[in-house]
């Protein structure tokens, strides 16, 4: 995942890379942050519990009547 930070980034030299590998890098993050975002797994829907101690203490407590 991609930070945003408030520091201005390192210059790049002119020559350094051509713009394909600067479009390419767009393309990569871009790709990346909608799989992240609107990836439509979301575990915690389907995560059932089981009863907790409390249900288990209602339980007793009401089987003693």
């Amino acid at each position: 995942m991609a930070s945003i930070t408030s520091e201005p980034s390192s210059p790049l030299p002119a020559s350094s890379a051509p713009p394909t590998g600067l479009l390419q890098e767009i393309r990569q993050f871009w790709q990346q942050f909608f799989v992240a975002a609107f990836n439509p797994y979301r575990p915690e829907l389907h995560y059932m519990r089981g009863p907790g101690p409390a249900c288990a203490a209602k339980r007793r407590s009401s089987s003693s009547r």
